[in-house]
């Protein structure tokens, strides 16, 4: 095999090669080489070198992009030529002429008009006006590649690969025959064209060819989320410019969802927006103390207490009657939550029930809504009105766990939770487990009917959310809130770490439907067939899903997907960390600071 890089009638004997250099080239050279007339075989290596020869009409841009992004190694050259434009203006008029010719032919003729003629005569029209006036220059071009395998299968394999990517494009290639030799010197690095198979190409198709295409995703508005993995640009974004403001976010244990939503909450938060939070492992605590936020710790024990009777405030445009009902219907959800579930017979009586309790405090359809708020009753007199009620012994008997039982103290006082600032967090750790389904509940009702209180830019993250999701009506009532959350300017975030406990529940795919923005941090592989299918990822974003590391996730933002990495600076990683190693560090050193 000659080596290209040696001139004509020089040896190595005549270079003088060093003993030194002679064991570099073996170590890059190949032992052996044999030339066939349709593959190469370089040492144990099979090569073979294709070229194109067939192009569509038009060419779209990133065409090369997933030869380019193909697992296999292989080669690439692009060998470009230009030519005089003097001269493809004389050849251009020729075949004007030509074509013009046959279209008056056939016209003369009475022949039905052919399109392709017509498209053809439009076409060199426009391209000779554009090279008269400099706006495009003509090439020839050659595309070579070479691909690379361990046996012959496979070199037929990722051939038939290589044609099922071009061939839908209508790109059409051939091996070189007999010249696989020449074919695989042109992909060399020594730009040398030896196939000389060339396609004639304007500068608009031409610049088509340019394979480095990546996804972007950059705004003038909104926040930094972190680095673009494809190409390190800055993804910028502002996820109230989609259609919701609403996100989902799935990625196993230690993937960094805590991070990612911190990071996310504290650069909302410097822009003015509120956030509010349900935390199940109370680890927001932190970031409420850094920004001056305030931290509810719900439990059975706590000093705050919501209301399940609390009624929010008819807006302008809705009546009393619509509230109360609404209002109602999700006290019912809870109460079969609460209760364990209920009968028809005792879904009626529920519903009588609360519609009473309320009437019994003057709250109706026809009383001041002003005044509503003053007269909220409580669940003791919820307790007191089923009492009453024929047929309601059983729903007495469960409901005083939660009136004068063990639960009372939670769930039997008037609301005290203020949400007069900026960040709001929930911690919900404290609570029993057989409890927290309903705390979630309670909690996202309070949230809502304060919410609509008032038109304002908000981000609502419920980190676990499959907690809510067991229970059909808590799922409902979630999916409700995701539903209307735009006409609030609300933006709801639900956070889980398996797919599979999310997508148990019938609302689980209508959330992540009513959700603009998804964020797939790392998955296990024994849940990554269904991501994938769920979200129509590319085997390359289910690669990333498997191997990437803390922080680094496929972001979905509407049409637009991007592979992205997590950064923050040192002031905002000591505020939102969640790693054990670096908490214990960071609570060490305040201690020192105290001592000091």
């Amino acid at each position: 095999m000659e080596l290209p890089f040696l001139k004509k009638k020089e040896s190595i004997e005549e270079l003088e090669i060093s003993p030194e250099r002679i064991r570099a080239i073996d170590i890059i050279a190949s032992p052996s080489a044999e030339i066939t007339e349709g593959y190469l075989k370089l040492g144990e290596r099979y090569s073979k070198t294709f070229f194109i020869f067939s192009y569509p009409r038009y060419l779209s841009a990133g065409w090369m992009s997933p030869v380019i992004n193909l697992s296999q190694p292989l080669d690439v050259s692009f060998h470009i030529h230009p030519i005089d434009t003097k001269k493809i203006l004389r050849q251009l008029r020729k075949k004007l002429t030509e074509v013009q010719a046959e279209l008056m032919e056939r016209t003369e003729k009475g022949l039905i008009r052919d399109p392709t003629l017509e498209t053809a005569y439009k076409d060199i029209e426009k391209l000779r006006d554009d090279l008269q006036t400099v706006q495009e220059r003509v090439f020839r071009l050659g595309v070579y590649i070479t691909i690379y395998a361990d046996s012959k299968k496979e070199l037929k394999d990722l051939e038939i690969r290589l044609r099922s990517i071009f061939e839908p494009r209508l790109i059409y290639i051939k091996p070189a025959l007999l010249r696989q030799k020449e074919g695989f010197t042109s992909t060399l690095p020594y730009n040398f064209d030896q196939i000389l198979v060339h396609t004639p190409m304007n500068t608009e198709p031409l610049s088509s060819i340019f394979p480095f295409v990546s996804p972007d995703l950059s705004a003038n508005e909104g926040i930094l989320y972190g680095l673009n993995k494809h190409n390190s640009s800055l993804v910028l974004f502002d996820r109230f410019s989609l259609e919701t403001a609403n996100a989902c976010i799935f990625g196993k244990a230690g993937s960094g969802k805590s991070f990612f939503c911190k990071l996310e909450i504290l650069r909302y938060l410097m822009q003015g927006i509120d956030c509010i939070i349900i935390d199940p492992e109370n680890e927001y605590q932190w970031l409420v103390e850094a920004v001056g936020g305030s931290f509810f710790k719900i439990s059975l024990t706590s000093p705050h207490h919501l209301n399940p009777f609390d009624l929010p405030a008819p807006q302008e445009d809705e009546e009393p009657k619509d509230v109360l009902r609404a209002n109602a219907i999700n006290l019912v959800g809870l109460f079969r939550i609460m209760l364990g579930g209920l009968t028809p017979q005792e879904d009626a009586i529920m519903d009588r029930a609360i519609t009473e309790t309320y009437a019994a405090r003057d709250i109706t359809v026809d009383s001041d809504p002003v005044a509503w708020k003053e007269n909220t009753p409580l669940m003791s007199d919820f307790q007191s009105v089923l009492e009453g009620m024929e047929g309601a012994e059983s729903l007495v008997d469960r409901i005083r766990k939660f009136t004068t039982g063990s639960y009372g103290q939670f769930f039997n006082n008037p609301s005290n939770v203020a949400m007069d600032k900026g960040l709001i967090v929930f911690g919900i750790r404290d609570m029993e487990e057989e409890l927290r389904p309903m705390a979630m509940f309670l909690i996202l009702r309070y949230i809502w009917n304060s919410i609509r209180i008032r038109l304002k830019k908000r981000i609502l993250l419920v980190d676990e959310a499959w907690w809510i999701m067991q229970h059909e009506d808590g799922a409902s009532f979630l999916y409700g809130i995701c539903k209307r959350s735009r006409k609030y300017w609300l933006g709801v975030t639900t956070i889980t770490q398996d797919v599979n406990d999310f997508m148990k529940s019938s609302y689980g795919q209508p959330i992540i439907t009513n959700s603009s923005i998804q964020v797939l941090l790392k998955q296990s592989s024994a849940t990554i067939d269904i991501v994938q299918k769920i979200f129509n990822l590319t085997d390359e974003e289910k690669y990333i899903l498997l191997e990437s590391d803390i922080g680094e996730a496929v972001f979905v933002a509407g049409k637009k997907r991007v592979a992205l990495k997590s950064i923050a600076s040192y002031a905002e990683d000591q505020i939102i960390t969640s790693a054990p190693e670096e908490v214990k560090k960071i609570k060490e050193a305040k201690k020192r600071m105290v001592i000091k």
